[in-house]
């Protein structure tokens, strides 16, 4: 089962090849600058693509014991609007019982649908990327809320910057990147004089 998850090196050209992942200068919201820049739903518009990746991830949760012995009795869960397509094709992968997913209201992150105590399974939490942690940091909290386990938790990029376990529980990811971020001041990009571009999470 190991080999048929793809290399590193075959995620980003399948990345690089959508326009998923970019090179150039790039100014990110909090004003950060980066030479790299993750799209990742342009990779998701693509079936075959959408469903090489999603996968691969299934099954690095399926060697885990924890996980493939409650199956299908889990619940799958995205903690924003980009890991959706990522929560319906590993939920699809393992043939998981339940799929959540979860948004910001009023600064605060719920689930879109309405969940009562007790009503969510073992679960895996599932986004596109793992940038800081903070989201799915929420999301952790947000599920503990209403009583239910973390069994599983990963992305298809994780930023190195980015915390590789949660609730005891190891991150999986197919790329770890090893990312670039730099203030306006210390930005190589900048010292070269080369353009930026305004880019969007």
């Amino acid at each position: 089962m190991v080999q048929l998850i793809p290399s590193q090196d075959a995620v980003m050209q399948i990345l690089t090849r959508t326009g998923a992942f970019r090179e150039g200068h790039f100014v990110y919201p909090n004003g950060k600058h980066s030479p790299h820049y993750f799209q990742m739903p342009l990779a998701f518009r693509y079936y075959d693509t959408a469903r090489v990746l999603a996968v691969a991830l299934s099954r690095k949760f399926r060697l885990e014991k924890d996980i493939s012995s409650q199956l299908p009795k889990v619940a799958v869960i995205s903690p924003s609007s980009g890991g959706i397509p990522v929560a319906f094709g590993v939920r699809d992968a393992l043939n998981a019982e339940q799929i959540y997913w979860a948004e910001q209201e009023e600064g605060k992150r719920m689930f879109r649908q309405y969940v009562n105590q007790g009503d969510v399974n073992p679960c895996i939490i599932v986004d596109d990327i793992i940038r800081s942690g903070h989201a799915i940091e929420e999301t952790v909290n947000l599920v503990k809320s209403l009583g239910a386990r973390i069994i599983g938790c990963g992305a298809i990029v994780r930023f190195d910057l980015a915390p590789n376990e949660v609730e005891d529980v190891p991150v999986k990811s197919l790329i770890n990147f090893d990312v670039k971020i730099y203030d306006d001041g210390d930005c190589p990009e900048c010292k070269k004089g080369v353009a930026p571009e305004q880019v969007r999470f």
